[in-house]
């Protein structure tokens, strides 16, 4: 009989987001965000342009050309942060994120920590380090438990 261990539920939602980044149309991170409560997820997020608009995969990044440097300005960007995809398809699908579970492959940036925190996020759980540390603070002063965790295998395990 073969020797499976089971992962437990962080190290399965964060392959899950993991495999969600591969969506990602940024050529500077791949980033995925899956919204989860009670076991079950309420929605995914991947960076990448807006919707029916050409992406950095077809046109090149614009930050990588401005030379601007991870973290900061945001606004010089055609993405949409994953953290910020999860919580748009969430509200288009009429899912509240309210006492859920961010499981992300980065930390978040300040803006989407503000975000976070106004979709009632009670827990966000990472691999990854971003840039930005600035949500450090903000997710303490609002309550988000941060929890940064090992990442998880890249491979699939079955009984097969």
């Amino acid at each position: 009989m073969k020797d499976v261990r089971r992962p437990g539920l962080d190290e399965y939602f964060l392959k899950i987001a993991s495999v969600v980044a591969e969506r990602a149309t940024c050529r500077r991170h791949n980033v995925g965000a899956v919204a989860v409560r009670d076991k079950h997820i309420l929605s995914t997020g991947y960076n990448g342009a807006a919707a029916g608009v050409k992406d950095c995969l077809e046109l090149g990044c614009l930050r990588d050309e401005l030379k601007i440097e991870s973290g900061t300005r945001h606004e010089i960007c055609r993405g949409i942060h994953a953290e910020q995809n999860a919580i748009i398809q969430a509200s288009l699908h009429g899912v509240s994120l309210e006492g859920a579970t961010l499981y992300c492959t980065h930390t978040p940036c300040i803006l989407c920590a503000k975000m976070l925190a106004n979709a009632r996020i009670k827990r966000f759980v990472t691999f990854g380090k971003y840039a930005d540390d600035a949500f450090l603070e903000l997710f303490k002063e609002t309550g988000i438990k941060f929890e940064l965790k090992p990442r998880p295998a890249s491979h699939i395990t079955s009984l097969d």
